[in-house]
């Protein structure tokens, strides 16, 4: 089971810098903050833009998860390389599924070694990234066009990045394929009624899978936005799903400190407004978990930064994420963690036990400064550099908390997605701002369709243009 572990956020640990523990006990205000919001969330859940809630448990998930296997086994066994065409949530949950539960390696093996094709995420229109991975599919060595699938994920079908790259592979499909034989190797994830990318599926007789109703993009891991392409690739998507069960329960406990997802809330908001600690850092202590930290980033920034409150009022609330890789990077940040600005809380995740990844370190080499490693582990070597660094920051006063792993499986990561999206649901309530939009992200795709010449947004090109025309303030 997931634990959180937070003693080091606390005064006892890091003094004035800490919150006082007493605040948190069960009697507390904050207790009863905590549970006054806790019963908000249990009257909302499954309505409106908390439909997220739901897509671990019956009958959602049934449905889901159904449709999902039923997809993957007509199409599983025919390719060599899965596409999946996305940006922000529609991308970043299934690079961090697939860069966590399967090996570094994994496109690097034969097809009989993989339990599915190899996975590109596109999520960029970086022409020179796109070209490179477009010739290396269209390889015939490489299985080709005709065993490659592309999962191109947009509810409305109008995200801009997201329809030029489906444009582009559509066409290469119908100039290789035929105008026919070209719907075979696309999937789409997309709104289950309405919408540009609805309507075109069901004019090319494309496969589909629902972007579920009430469920935004960055709250999307764990409906068939995330689903099928795990699937795909080998992931138990069954024991994700009891894992995101297993937590949610938890996080619907009114007792604020058996709740892992308030504690977590109320720990990193209460430190923000009055610590001062607006720099929230997530450093895993494990590779394949170091993509998790970019998904908790879009999800941390994007749900919680807003100008105005729920009553209009203007309060620019908001934190800023940061991703971290330990042990790598305390070579290059913890310097400033532990002597910089003290505006940072730091996040950890350790995980307990590697099982048969392990590696051991073999004695002989006959060295006396390096006899303290020697017939050791690299599990071992790596927890300990967490330690040591979680020691170096209370030392210095600098508030951090643990999310221990017991180990890297399906069930694990299911959890932790789990726990950051409630987590994050308490902190917009404790912000009092709306945590599933996004008007700030709109402004920039106005401009984007009006410079890019879609009838109806020239006003969006004229105002950008004229305030980004260049004059004397040129080096």
């Amino acid at each position: 089971m997931l634990r959180l572990e937070y003693a080091n956020c606390l005064s006892p640990r890091v003094g004035p810098h800490g919150l006082d523990a007493d605040s948190l006990a069960v009697d507390s205000e904050w207790a009863a903050r905590a549970a006054k919001l806790n019963a908000s969330l249990s009257r909302t859940r499954g309505s409106g833009w908390e439909r997220w809630r739901e897509l671990a448990r019956d009958p959602m998930r049934t449905d889901h998860v159904t449709a999902v296997n039923e997809l993957v086994e007509t199409r599983r066994d025919r390719f060599s390389n899965l596409v999946v065409l996305g940006i922000g949530g529609s991308a970043l949950g299934n690079i961090a599924l697939h860069a966590t539960l399967n090996p570094p390696t994994y496109n690097l093996l034969p097809d009989q070694d993989r339990p599915g094709p190899r996975l590109f995420v596109i999520d960029n229109v970086d022409p020179a990234n796109f070209r490179a991975i477009i010739d290396f599919f269209s390889d015939k060595r490489n299985g080709g066009l005709q065993r490659t699938l592309f999962n191109v994920i947009s509810k409305s079908g109008e995200t801009a990045e997201t329809a030029a790259q489906f444009m582009i592979v559509r066409q290469m499909l119908i100039d290789t394929l035929g105008e026919e034989a070209h719907a075979q190797n696309i999937v789409a994830i997309t709104d289950e009624h309405k919408g540009t990318m609805r309507a075109i599926c069901d004019r090319e007789g494309y496969a589909t899978l629902p972007v579920p109703d009430g469920v935004g993009g960055r709250f999307s891991a764990l409906s068939p936005v995330g689903l099928f392409s795990a699937a795909m690739c080998g992931i138990d998507i069954n024991a994700l799903l009891d894992g995101a069960h297993a937590m949610d329960v938890r996080c619907a406990r009114e007792d604020l400190t058996q709740n892992p997802a308030a504690m977590l809330a109320t720990l990193l908001v209460r430190l923000g407004l009055e610590k001062n600690k607006t720099n929230h850092v997530l450093m895993p202590y494990c590779n394949g978990l170091y993509l998790l930290a970019d998904w908790y980033r879009q999800l941390w920034a994007e749900s919680l930064g807003k100008r105005v409150d729920t009553s209009g009022a203007e309060v620019f609330a908001g934190f800023t994420p940061i991703k971290s890789l330990g042990a790598t990077d305390q070579h290059s940040q913890i310097q400033l963690y532990r002597e910089g600005p003290n505006d940072k809380v730091v996040g950890f995740i350790e995980v307990t036990e590697f099982d048969n990844a392990d590696v051991d370190i073999p004695g002989g080499l006959g060295v006396d400064a390096l006899s303290y490693l020697e017939r050791t582990n690299l599990s071992r070597l790596l927890n300990a550099e967490k330690r040591a660094t979680e020691y170096a920051l209370t030392e210095s006063q600098r508030p951090n908390f643990t999310i221990r792993i017991p180990r890297v499986d399906a069930h694990a990561v299911g959890e932790f997605l789990q726990l950051w999206m409630v987590a994050t649901a308490y902190a917009g309530l404790l912000l009092n701002i709306d945590a599933y939009d996004q008007p700030a992200v709109e402004t920039g795709k106005l401009a984007t369709f009006g410079l890019m010449g879609r009838p109806g947004f020239e006003s969006y090109r004229e105002a950008t243009e004229s305030t980004l025309t260049e004059t004397e303030w040129v080096v």
